[in-house]
């Protein structure tokens, strides 16, 4: 195809079908133009979409030189085929007549494209792979725009001089913003970011630019030298802070002479740019390397269930070897999520290394999120065309599967989710609670109007842990709840409520305590055992962070087993109070 050929966006992206073969494919793909405002003013960019991509690709903001013909430098430049080898979602700005200013209107217009490119209008993509580029007098742009909003970017390199000093703007920066029924949150705080930069010559505003970005990220003062960089400085060998969730792994990378735009330059760089992600948690968002489940030596298996390609990842520890059963943990990941996305930001195969039990991390099924929109955004609980996917069902055909080939602990199975894998979770609490020991659901419980089956319940009672941020715009309400120290949403507040009359747990026997940042509401049954665990994380949005992970499996997970007889078991103990019961008698 053509990349310079401009293709009109669809009116109706719903009349678009869905490859079932391949669900999560984009449905369209070429070059487009989009439209954004910013600064109050109407603004549009190009959009280049390669073939058969697939959503939750990298992103890739570029403000090229204001000399060249965007469409013509996407070709010549060497940036359509880093895409499209890569697999790349591209996103080219467009200067005004001219050229590009530094006075921040155009970094403001760089940020609003990167706010823009997550409306899921036309394709899905995820805040916490998106990087900045920029050429020529584009460059200047690029820094300015990372510079305001450091904490939203992954990285950011560029090819050229700068124009201007970011030693004189070090203080500007964008607002911190809720993107209201979305899952961004803008919070534009300084922080560490990978920098490469290529400059004809040092001058003044080269060397600023090296001390700012020092300064973020807390660099060494000796440079080395490798891979096409000149100099290379480097993050602090020693660390002050748990790298649980937050890497140091920025550096800052120069390259001098040398400011050829090519293929070949492109792919050198982003080969380091590309390993990093900044993934959402409590405070500001944090930058980690990307985990490819592959690389870690999880293995991909597909099959076809309710007449749809379905995949999960399975991570085996090599401890977990085949002379005994070993725990089984499912991860699920949010909406428009995927499984590699989620086996990258959960760090739950960490977990299962540690501790020694399987980690699965299976795929959602389809949704349209929007009036006349994506038909195939990966939800659980969704439907098509007005008919419901049935997830719980593709889940336990996938545990079967899995127990069929490798060594599980049938009374050792758990589930969690983030988001709408925390409303999956929250499902198989109770229409799968045969199957399941316990589950732990993040940022999302049952919602009704967000799970489009209706599944029959089981009779089992089990434990179910609920995480969520305080500032959860999605799970949280404004002010204070009558009954509880923490304010639901109407919906998640009648599911607290359900499930303390279904676990038959009096709502005023509530313990609490705090762990930073986590504040804790637990109610035990009158054996003492936990059987509902509520933590409000602080400073948080609508997230997970990776401590979560280990959180639920040493301080939830592993507590709970069932016995031979299939008896709910708390710390080795038969927990008296589900036992010869069934779903009628417990909602008596």
């Amino acid at each position: 195809m053509d990349r310079m050929t401009v293709r009109p966006l669809p009116e109706d992206m719903s009349r678009l079908a869905v490859d079932f073969a391949c669900p999560n494919r984009t449905l369209i793909h070429g070059c487009f133009r989009e439209k954004v405002t910013a600064g109050g003013a109407e603004r549009s960019f190009y959009t280049y979409i390669p073939k058969d991509l697939e959503y939750c690709q990298p992103c890739l903001v570029v403000a090229p030189p204001s000399r060249e013909d965007p469409l013509a430098y996407l070709e010549s430049s060497g940036l359509g085929r880093l895409a499209e080898e890569r697999r790349l979602f591209l996103f080219l700005l467009i200067p005004r007549e001219g050229g590009w200013r530094t006075d921040g209107s155009d970094a403001d217009y760089m940020n609003a494209v990167y706010v823009a490119a997550q409306r899921r209008d036309y394709y899905v993509t995820m805040q916490d792979n998106f990087y900045a580029c920029g050429m020529g007098d584009g460059a200047t742009v690029a820094h300015q725009a990372a510079q305001r909003m450091t904490s939203e970017w992954s990285g950011l390199f560029t090819f050229g001089n700068l124009s201007r000093s970011l030693l004189e703007t070090r203080e500007v920066m964008a607002s911190s913003q809720e993107q209201q029924g979305v899952e961004l949150r803008v919070a534009a705080a300084k922080c560490q970011l990978p920098v490469w930069m290529a400059v004809r010559f040092m001058d003044e505003a080269t060397a600023d630019a090296l001390d700012y970005w020092k300064e973020q990220n807390h660099a060494g003062p000796v440079p080395f030298s490798g891979q096409g960089a000149d100099q290379i400085w480097m993050p602090p060998l020693v660390k002050r802070h748990s790298e649980v969730n937050e890497e140091q792994i920025a550096q800052v990378r120069l390259t001098l002479g040398d400011t050829e735009v090519t293929f070949a330059s492109l792919d050198r760089m982003w080969s380091y740019i590309g390993l990093a992600r900044r993934h959402r948690g409590y405070g500001q968002k944090d930058l980690r390397y990307f985990k490819s489940p592959e690389a870690l030596g999880a293995t991909l298996q597909r099959r076809e269930f309710d007449g749809m390609a379905r995949l999960w990842y399975e991570y085996v520890p090599e401890g977990c070897t085949p002379d005994r059963k070993w725990p089984l943990v499912l991860a699920m990941h949010g909406r428009g999520g995927t499984a590699e996305t989620f086996f990258d930001l959960s760090d739950l195969f960490q977990v299962a290394e540690a501790r020694k039990f399987i980690a699965v991390f299976p795929q959602a099924g389809i949704h349209q999120q929007k009036p006349g929109g994506l038909k195939n955004v990966l939800y659980w609980n969704g439907s098509h065309e007005g008919t419901p996917v049935n997830d719980v069902a593709f889940l336990r055909f996938m545990v079967e599967d899995i127990q069929s080939r490798l060594p599980v602990d049938r009374g050792r199975v758990y589930a969690c989710g983030q988001s709408s894998g925390g409303i999956m979770a929250d499902v198989l609490s109770t229409s799968a609670s045969d199957l399941f020991t316990a589950c732990a659901s993040w940022s999302g419980m049952y919602h009704s109007k967000k799970v489009h089956s209706v599944y029959p319940k089981t009779a089992p009672v089990i434990p179910t842990l609920f995480l969520c941020g305080e500032k959860d715009a999605l799970c949280m309400e404004e002010g204070e709840d009558p009954e509880f120290p923490f304010h639901l949403n109407d919906e998640l507040r009648r599911d607290i409520l359900e499930k303390l009359r279904r676990c038959k747990l009096d709502k005023d026997r509530m313990q609490t305590w705090v762990t930073e940042p986590i504040s804790w509401y637990c109610w035990p049954d009158d054996q003492g055992v936990p059987m509902l665990t509520v933590g409000i994380v602080k400073n948080m949005a609508h997230a997970n962070y990776p401590e979560e992970s280990w959180i639920s499996y040493d301080q939830f997970f592993c507590e709970f087993h069932r016995d031979e007889a299939g008896r709910l078991c708390y710390r080795g103990q038969i927990v008296r109070s589900v036992q010869n019961g069934t779903e009628s008698q417990n909602h008596r």
